[in-house]
C-alpha cells in the first residue's frame, strides 16, 4: 500500500472523527493512527489503528516511541486536544470568575498537552517528505484580535499555545526542515464543545465537523512549506498572532 500515513491525536472529538472518516475515504492515505483516552481497539480496521494514551508526559513519550518505525513516513498530523468547558467549569464572563483550578485545567489541555506532542514527535516526523502538523488553536488566542475580553483561561491558554507553536517552528526549521506547523482555527463547529454558545453564532457560520475536516485537509495540501508557523482559519485566511 503506498501513500501518506496520518496521525490523529485526540481522536474521540467530533472533528477528529470527521478527519478520520475523510481520510478513510482518501485513496492517497494508506493508514491512520488514531490516539485517544478510550480503548477503541475494537474499531481497528485495515486503515485505522487506535492507540490509547492518557496524555500524561510519559504516555505521550511512549506512544511516540512506538511510532518510530514510521519515522519519516507520517505526513499529516492533527493535534485536536483541547477543552473549553465541562461539568465543573464554563468560560469566565467576568474577572471575578477567574480561579486557579480552571486556569490550570485549560493550560494543561490547551497548551501543555499539544506542546508535549510537538516535543516527542520531532524525531518521528523528521525526514525528506513534506509533512504538515495542524494544531487546533482558536481565533480568541490572538492577542491582537482580542476586542471582547472575557474567557480568560481559554484565551490565555490558546495564546500560550500559539507562542509554543511559533517557538517550536523555529527549532523544527533547524532540525526537521520538512515539517510545517499550523495553528488552526476551525470556526464554530457543531460539536459538544460549542453547544452552549451556538445561539449567538451568525447564520451560515455554524459548521459541520465534516466541512471543517475537508477545509483543513485542503489547507494542509496547499500551504507553503516555508519552515514558518502559520495561523489560519477554516477559510484558509491568516489570523494575526
Amino acid at each position: 500500500m503506498s501513500g501518506f500515513h496520518a496521525l490523529v491525536i485526540g481522536a474521540s472529538s467530533a472533528i477528529a472523527q470527521a478527519i478520520i472518516q475523510t481520510l478513510e475515504q482518501d485513496p492517497t492515505c494508506s493508514g491512520i493512527t488514531a490516539v485517544s483516552r478510550s480503548d477503541n481497539s475494537h474499531r481497528n480496521s485495515d486503515k485505522v489503528h487506535f492507540v490509547v494514551c492518557d496524555y500524561q508526559q510519559e504516555s505521550i513519550e511512549q506512544v511516540c516511541q512506538e511510532l518510530m518505525p514510521w519515522q519519516g513516513k507520517i505526513h499529516k498530523v492533527f493535534i485536536c486536544n483541547g477543552i473549553l468547558h465541562d461539568k465543573t467549569m464554563q468560560p469566565e464572563r467576568k474577572i471575578e470568575s477567574v480561579n486557579a483550578a480552571q486556569m490550570a485545567a485549560c493550560f494543561q489541555a490547551n497548551s501543555i498537552t499539544p506542546m508535549l506532542w510537538l516535543k516527542s514527535l520531532l524525531p518521528v516526523l523528521k525526514g525528506t517528505s513534506a509533512t504538515q502538523v495542524a494544531v487546533f488553536s482558536a481565533r480568541v488566542g490572538s492577542i491582537s484580535d482580542n476586542k471582547m475580553g472575557g474567557w480568560y483561561s481559554y484565551r490565555a491558554s490558546k495564546a500560550a499555545l500559539n507562542m509554543l507553536i511559533q517557538t517550536s517552528a523555529v527549532e523544527y526549521a533547524r532540525r526537521a526542515k520538512n515539517v510545517k506547523l499550523i495553528a488552526f482555527h476551525p470556526g464554530t463547529t457543531d460539536t459538544p464543545l460549542s453547544q452552549p454558545f451556538q445561539r449567538s453564532v451568525p447564520e451560515g457560520k455554524l459548521f459541520t465537523p465534516s466541512f471543517v475536516a475537508q477545509q483543513l485537509l485542503l489547507l494542509m495540501n496547499n500551504i507553503a512549506m516555508n519552515n514558518q508557523a502559520a495561523y489560519r482559519d477554516w477559510n484558509h485566511q491568516e489570523i494575526e498572532w
